[in-house]
């Protein structure tokens, strides 16, 4: 599934560059290493996260998936106050705080931190560290990074026909038409999400960005049916509660922003 997911999001990158004849950062990348190896870097994290995805959901570990994506905004916070010395609200802080406290608890419960959720967060919090200070916008760089990651994909999918364990071409025709539609299915939300990035005020994207691991905190639970005790529930509600925190600290911030001009 992730060699899948990679050469169909590269291929359906290359028909967009293609429509829209955007291929002059070939030339910035070639003569910039440390763009190249920057970038080297984020394609190892985002398919570490894809792969860690795949993973939870098929083998019943949606809700530890869940937590992980509720996780990566209070990461990023983390991530922003070590690496490039951002100063930290109080209300941050505390948010920050009460997440460790959660992911401690939820620890105590398993006698091991909660490995899913952490690789997620870790994995993307970092690459979003690492596309922020980018040099090359959405399209191409996701395109790089798919292109960096494609040789081994392809080398992966050959290794899995050669040796009888290929699942496409499929008998079923639903399944070809999904794993042939996971490339664009993949690609298109991380392209949207970047241009509503640049659109959208910080606060407001931040609370959209709860909607998906909502989602399937739900799926997990009620469609899934993955086993959730009141005793996990304690530890998923201090991170709701940090994130509530850090949330409300940032609308409030937002909108102090719009009201200073006027």
């Amino acid at each position: 599934m992730l060699a899948h997911r990679i050469v169909g999001a590269f291929g359906f990158l290359l028909v967009l560059l293609a429509a829209l004849r955007r291929w002059a950062w070939l030339g910035q990348v070639a003569r910039q290493p440390r763009v190249l190896a920057a970038f080297l870097v984020s394609a190892v994290l985002l398919s570490i996260n894809w792969l860690a995805y795949i993973w939870a959901v098929g083998n019943g570990h949606v809700v530890d998936a869940s937590l992980g994506y509720f996780m990566t905004p209070l990461v990023n916070a983390a991530l922003g106050y070590v690496v490039l010395h951002e100063r930290l609200r109080r209300p941050q802080a505390v948010a920050l705080a009460l997440a460790a406290c959660g992911v401690g608890w939820l620890t105590l419960l398993t006698t091991h931190p909660p490995w899913v959720a952490l690789v997620l967060a870790g994995s993307f919090g970092v690459y979003g560290l690492l596309r922020k200070v980018a040099t090359l916008g959405a399209l191409e760089g996701l395109t790089l990074e798919t292109l960096i990651l494609v040789p081994g994909a392809l080398v992966g999918l050959w290794w899995l026909k050669a040796t009888g364990e290929a699942v496409f071409p499929a008998d079923d025709a639903v399944a070809n038409g999904w794993l042939l539609l996971v490339g664009p299915i993949t690609a298109v939300p991380l392209l949207l999400f970047a241009a509503g990035a640049r659109r959208l005020p910080l606060a407001t994207l931040g609370i959209l960005q709860y909607l998906s691991p909502t989602l399937q905190f739900l799926l997990g639970v009620w469609l899934f049916h993955e086993p959730f005790s009141l005793q996990r529930l304690l530890g998923f509600c201090l991170i709701w509660l940090a994130l509530l925190i850090y949330t409300a600290d940032a609308v409030r911030v937002a909108r102090k922003a719009m009201a200073a001009p006027a």
